[in-house]
């Protein structure tokens, strides 16, 4: 590996997140920091994140990617809700979700390919568009009624995918979608909260970066990921959660743990993916079903100007900016965003 090479893996490594612990002095303000975050009183503490389980399935998609399904619930419920995660996560980011509403209702969660339990997928068939595919898939296997489709970050991308490539599913099937905390489009004009001028530098080089990383840095960088676990900790403290001095570090660590489960080629490959897509002309295929809206106004990953334009393309649809919020708002507010839900499926 040249010299320009690794300097190019290293930077990538840092916006993947922290494959370094960081000089000595920074190690230690880190864990000075994250212990006296860990000291403070957790009313999550006892939560069984990652403990809920479901029927267990597998579907196979039509391009041979094995696809880890969970149902949930009555299988009498007259009513499914299925739920699509985001980027980096799995299924069990909607832990509050399946707690609270599997009692009522048949839930059915499902790894996206590359995630969670999911086999791994090809750079080339890591798209949204595919993605959209995946979930008509899983309709059409394990939705035999009516449903609502509930997607955050690239969940509710999959929504819009399924909408532009099967509208005929929206209306009789589907019938009514939730987006939280996600976009239709130009996520390459986000600044993260950065200066400008930084902002451009940045959205220059990652994809080369981040292409070069998934190609031949990747697996080196998972070897060392678990080096900057604190750093992770704080970074996902800072932009997963918007009133992040109180929330509970035990929710911190969960939502830690599923990014730093996801691989780093996988993180590489959705990245083009996500930075293309563009489903704004999509929208309008929602509107013969309710849909509800709902984005953290401290949301730096889709912010709520993202969510404003969907309201503007779906006059229609309820449109909720959730304050001291951040972009992992079922997690940090699930009262509100069941609250939402249990709405939502009030109209259908």
């Amino acid at each position: 590996m040249t010299t320009t090479t690794r300097r190019k893996v290293g930077i990538a490594g840092a916006i993947v997140g922290a494959a370094s612990a960081g000089v000595a002095g920074l190690a230690l303000a880190k864990r000075l920091a994250v212990g006296r975050i860990r000291l403070r009183p957790d009313a999550e503490a006892s939560e069984p994140f990652g403990e809920l389980r479901g029927r267990e399935r597998t579907l196979t998609t039509s391009d041979g990617v094995d696809l880890h399904v969970q149902v949930d619930g009555p299988e009498d419920a007259p009513l499914t809700i299925v739920f699509c995660h985001g980027y980096c996560l799995n299924l069990e980011s909607w832990h509050y979700q399946r707690r609270d509403l599997r009692e009522d209702y048949r839930i059915v969660l499902w790894d996206q390919r590359s995630h969670g339990r999911s086999q791994r997928a090809a750079a080339e068939d890591s798209t949204i568009d595919r993605l959209g595919d995946d979930l008509a898939e899983v309709l059409e296997r394990f939705v035999p009624g009516p449903c609502v489709l509930v997607g955050h970050s690239m969940g509710g991308m999959t929504i819009m995918a399924l909408a532009d490539r099967h509208p005929e599913l929206f209306g009789e099937k589907i019938r009514a979608v939730c987006l939280m905390a996600t976009s239709a489009g130009k996520l390459a004009e986000l600044t993260l909260g950065l200066p400008a001028v930084v902002s451009k530098a940045v959205h220059k080089v990652a994809p080369g970066t981040i292409s070069l990383l998934g190609r031949r840095g990747g697996s080196l960088i998972d070897k060392t990921r678990h080096a900057g676990s604190d750093i992770a900790f704080l970074i996902t403290r800072l932009i997963g959660f918007g009133d992040s001095k109180n929330v509970s570090p035990t929710l911190v660590d969960f939502a830690e743990s599923m990014i730093r489960a996801t691989p780093t080629e996988v993180f590489a490959n959705f990245y083009p993916a996500l930075m293309n897509h563009d489903k704004l002309s999509a929208l309008h295929v929602l509107d013969p079903v309710p849909t509800a809206i709902l984005v953290g106004d401290k949301d730096w990953l889709t912010p709520p100007d993202h969510g404003r334009a969907m309201a503007e393309a779906l006059p229609k649809a309820s449109f909720t900016e959730v304050p001291d919020t951040s972009h992992l708002i079922q997690l940090e507010r699930p009262a509100v965003v069941n609250e939402a839900l249990r709405d939502l499926i009030k109209e259908v």
